[in-house]
Parts: structure tokens; C-alpha cells; sequence
């Protein structure tokens, strides 16, 4: 059994980590109201802009445009969308866990990073960082998402990827984030879509190349800063579990060396008294 100084120290010591995991849970809790009322007040927008640009294209009858067909090249970008800090529970290894159990060869993906700490683990794991971004995830913004997304555009127009993808966490409240993977460019539709498609067919003005080239980017930026968004608020919540959790299990290792240390000091209390005992009868012999 460990001795009252052991346990005594060992309490303090779990004591000042559950003074730490309190203040981290009210910072995430504050972060996640603000970051929750702006997920719900864009993830509208955000749905609606992929609902729309599938529709039209669904109506499209017979264009050819870069944008609709895989690139010459085998690579494929992948946006990830993580965090910059830790102690957020499994939000930024569900990220790694769904790129990695696609399958696909790490020679064929370029990562374009938003966050350090998946784009460090894929680092390891020996996938190829095409770009560092990691610093738009602490105040992002629709500027930002426009400019990664003329980034991963100017690389699939000069051939240098085939695909674009995007990997976030997708928010959905304050217990429940979903990591998603969804393909950004070619941009695919949807049995159901192609099928309402083909009873409305759309009319372009001036042409339909010249409307996709302006709709199209303007799309992947809505669909970058919408991951962006979410994934903050999925982010805060996530961490805010996180602390809980370990606040709770702190409260639970206290409990028990408290008694463990009552234990032992009543284990030493009789001791004590064994002795004195065992001492005056000594002398009354």
C-alpha cells in the first residue's frame, strides 16, 4: 500500500490537472455558443449552394467543361479540415481514420492542410503535404476559403490533380459531429438529381461554359468555408467532451484516494496504538 505522503501527493497533483480541465471546459463551452450560432447560420447556405449547383448541372444537357470531368492527372487534392490544438477527444483522428480507409495510394493524394494536427499524423504516415494553411482555421473567414479554393482550382486547371476533395467534420449539435469526405470537383450528381434534371433542362446566358466557370469556383469557396464553419463549432464541442470527461474522472481518482489515504492513515493511527499498548504492558511486567 502507498504511504500518506504518496497518495497526499498524488491528490494534489490530480487536483491541480482537474483545476485545468474545469477551465479548458467553460473556454470551450463559451467558444462553442458562438461557433454553434454561426454553423446554423451558414450551414444553410451551405446546403443550399451544393443543392443548387447539383440541380443545374442535373439540367445540363450535353457541356463539356473542365470542371465536369476528371483531369489528365491520377493525383487527387484533399482539403483536410482539423484543428490546430489538441485534447479534443477523437475530432482530429477521425479526419486521418477517413482519409486513410479510403484506400487510396498515398502517391496518387496531395493533402492541402487546414489544421496541424491531421496534417502532422498524415505527415507521418507518409502522405504528401501540398500546402500548409493551418493558420485559417483559427479565425476563418469566406476570404480565406476563396483563396485555398483558387489555390486547389489553379492546380486542377494545370493539371497537377485530377480530383478534389474535401475532408471536415461536419457539426450536428452539441454530442454529434459526423467526419465527412465529399468530392468537390469533378462535380458528380446524384441518380435522383440526373433524373428531376432531365425534366428541366436549363438555359444559359451568354453560354454555359462561361456561367460554369463563374458558378463553379464560386461553389467550391461556399463548400470550403462552409467546412470551415462547422468544423470550428464540431471542434469546440468535441473538446468540450473531452474535458468533461476528464474532469469527471478526476472527481472519480480523488474519491478513491481518499479513501485510500483514510485507509492508510487509520492503518497507521492503530499501528500507533498497538505500539503504546504493547509499550505499557512491557513496563507493567
Amino acid at each position: 500500500m502507498a504511504s500518506m505522503i504518496d497518495i497526499k501527493r498524488r491528490k494534489t497533483s490530480i487536483e491541480s490537472t482537474e483545476q485545468i480541465t474545469k477551465a479548458m471546459k467553460l473556454v470551450s463551452t463559451v467558444k462553442l455558443q458562438h461557433a454553434k450560432q454561426k454553423a446554423e447560420e451558414s450551414l444553410p447556405y451551405f446546403h443550399k449552394m451544393h443543392e443548387t449547383i447539383s440541380s443545374i448541372l442535373a439540367g445540363s444537357a450535353n457541356i463539356e467543361h473542365p470542371y465536369l470531368s476528371t483531369g489528365a492527372s491520377d493525383k487527387k487534392a484533399i482539403i483536410t479540415v482539423s484543428s490546430n490544438r489538441g485534447l479534443a477527444g477523437g475530432y482530429n483522428n477521425n479526419i486521418v481514420r477517413m482519409i486513410r480507409d479510403s484506400k487510396w495510394n498515398k502517391k496518387d493524394v496531395d493533402i492541402y492542410a487546414v489544421g496541424h494536427k491531421a496534417m502532422e499524423v498524415l505527415a507521418n504516415r507518409g502522405y504528401h503535404i501540398a500546402s500548409d494553411d493551418s493558420e485559417m482555421i483559427n479565425e476563418p473567414s469566406y476570404e480565406d476559403a476563396r483563396i485555398l479554393g483558387e489555390k486547389v482550382l489553379k492546380a486542377f486547371e494545370d493539371g497537377e490533380i485530377g480530383e478534389i476533395y474535401l475532408a471536415y467534420t461536419e457539426f450536428k449539435n452539441t454530442v454529434v459531429h459526423i467526419p465527412k469526405l465529399i468530392k468537390l470537383l469533378p462535380v458528380e450528381i446524384s441518380a435522383e438529381e440526373g433524373k428531376e434534371g432531365e425534366k428541366t433542362l436549363m438555359n444559359y446566358e451568354p453560354t454555359a461554359e462561361e456561367a460554369l466557370s463563374m458558378l463553379i469556383p464560386k461553389y467550391i469557396c461556399s463548400m470550403i468555408y462552409g467546412a470551415f464553419v462547422t468544423s470550428v463549432a464540431s471542434e469546440n464541442g468535441a473538446r468540450m467532451q473531452a474535458m468533461d470527461s476528464a474532469t469527471s474522472n478526476a472527481e472519480e481518482m480523488i474519491s478513491t484516494l481518499d479513501l485510500a489515504y483514510n485507509r492508510a492513515r487509520q492503518g497507521a493511527i492503530t499501528q500507533e496504538l498497538t505500539e503504546i499498548i504493547s509499550g505499557a504492558e512491557a513496563l507493567n511486567e
